[in-house]
C-alpha cells in the first residue's frame, strides 16, 4: 500500500459562534478565537483539525507557524509519530511551549486525521482500541444566581452525571452561597466540580477548600487553585485538603505532564490535546498519568479527545465544552451524558458557508 503524501498546508483564521461566552472569574470569550487547518495530500484526503488561541490577537502569528511548520511536511507520508518526532526537532532550540506547542498539536492532530482516513477508519482504531461512549461533564462558566438556573436545568435534561462551575471571582462567602444554590438545584447524585482558573493564593486556596468541605458540599475536585505553573504551591494545596485537586489542562507537551506528576500537584490529569502535544503527545503523557495511577479526563476539543480517551485505559471524563460546532458538518452531540468518538479520522468536516461567515 502506497501511503498518501503531502502537498500542502493551509491556515485559516476565524471567529467562531458560541451558544454562550466562555466565562471565567478574570475574562469573558464571546466568540472563539480558531484556526482550522488542514492538510491536503496527493490522493485527495484531507485531514482537519483546530487549534484555540483564547484571543483574536494570536491568530496572525498562530496561521504563520502552522503554514511555515508545514512547509517541512510536503512531500512527505502520513507517519503521525515520525513527522511529529521531525518538528520538534526543528523547534528543540526555540522551545515547545506557548504558540510553537499549540501549532505542533494541530498538525498533529491533522496528520493523524488524514492517516486515519487514508485507512478508512477513525483515529480511535488506528490507536488500538474500540469507540465506546466516554462520560462527559458539562462545563459550565461563572456561576450568577438568578441567571443560570436554566443552564443546569438544561444540563440536567441532557443527562449529564456531572457538571463543573467556575468560581473565584467574589469573596469566600459568595463562593458558599452559589455552592449551595447550585447543589441545592441539581441534588445529591449529581457530581459536581468547580474551577478557580489559578485565581487565588496557597493559603486562600486551602481556607476556601476545608470551609467546603465543613459545608459538606461533595465536590469531586477542585481546579487549578492557584497559579498552573505553581507546582509547590498546587502540591502544598493538595497535601492540606482532603478534596481532589485537578490539574493539567496547562501542561505544556509530555515532559511538561512528568513534571507536575514526579512533583505530585495534584490527584487527577486532565489533558489538552493542544497543548500537550496532539495525539501523539497525549499517547506519551496519559502513560505517565496511568503509571501514577491518576484519571485522565480531558479539557475542550471534544472531537479529538473523545478519540484519545478511548485510548486511554485510566480514561476518566470528557468536558463538554463545544468551540467549534458551529463551523462543523456535523456538530457532535452528548446522549444520555456521554460523547462517542466518530469517523472518519477524527470525525471533522467543515461547513464551509459558516466558515465563510466566520473567516476574519
Amino acid at each position: 500500500m502506497t501511503l498518501a503524501k503531502i502537498t500542502k498546508v493551509v491556515a485559516r483564521a476565524v471567529l467562531a459562534p458560541l451558544e454562550r461566552p466562555i466565562t471565567t472569574a478574570t475574562v469573558s470569550i464571546p466568540q472563539a478565537p480558531l484556526v482550522l487547518i488542514d492538510i491536503q495530500t496527493d490522493q485527495g484526503i484531507v485531514g482537519h483539525s483546530y487549534v484555540f488561541t483564547y484571543t483574536p490577537i494570536a491568530l496572525g502569528p498562530m496561521i504563520g507557524l502552522v503554514e511555515d511548520m508545514g512547509a517541512s511536511l510536503i512531500g512527505k507520508s502520513l507517519h503521525p509519530i515520525s513527522r511529529m518526532a521531525e518538528m520538534e526537532q526543528q523547534i528543540r532550540l526555540l522551545g515547545r511551549q506557548g504558540l510553537v506547542a499549540m501549532a505542533l498539536a494541530g498538525l498533529d492532530m491533522s496528520l493523524w486525521d488524514a492517516h486515519a482516513k487514508s485507512l478508512n477508519c477513525t483515529v480511535v482504531e488506528v490507536l488500538g482500541a474500540a469507540a465506546r461512549p466516554i462520560p462527559c461533564y458539562d462545563s459550565l462558566g461563572v456561576f450568577a444566581i438568578g441567571r443560570d438556573e436554566p443552564l443546569l436545568e438544561k444540563s440536567i435534561g441532557m443527562g449529564f452525571k456531572a457538571i463543573k462551575i467556575k468560581v473565584g471571582g467574589g469573596t469566600l462567602a459568595q463562593d458558599v452561597t452559589v455552592l449551595n444554590a447550585v447543589r441545592g438545584q441539581i441534588g445529591p447524585d449529581i457530581r459536581l466540580m468547580i474551577d478557580y482558573n489559578q485565581t487565588l493564593t496557597v493559603p486562600e486556596a486551602v481556607t476556601r477548600i476545608r470551609r467546603f468541605e465543613d459545608e459538606g458540599f461533595q465536590l469531586d475536585w477542585v481546579e487549578e487553585p492557584v497559579e498552573a505553573e505553581d507546582f509547590v504551591g498546587h502540591s502544598a494545596v493538595r497535601k492540606s485538603v482532603k478534596t481532589a485537586i485537578q490539574s493539567g489542562e496547562n501542561w505544556w507537551m509530555p515532559d511538561d505532564a512528568a513534571r507536575a506528576i514526579q512533583a505530585g500537584i495534584s490527584d487527577h490529569a486532565m489533558l489538552d490535546v493542544m497543548k500537550i502535544g496532539g495525539i501523539t503527545g497525549w499517547q506519551r503523557a496519559a502513560s505517565y498519568a496511568r503509571a501514577a495511577s491518576l484519571p485522565v479526563s480531558s479539557h475542550l476539543f471534544i472531537e479529538a479527545s473523545a478519540h484519545a480517551l478511548c485510548a486511554t485505559p485510566n480514561a476518566h471524563l470528557l468536558e463538554y465544552l463545544d468551540v467549534a460546532g458551529a463551523l462543523l458538518e456535523a456538530p457532535h452531540h452528548v446522549e444520555d451524558g456521554s460523547l462517542t468518538p466518530r469517523g472518519p479520522g477524527l470525525g471533522i468536516g467543515w461547513n464551509e458557508s459558516a466558515v465563510q461567515r466566520a473567516l476574519i
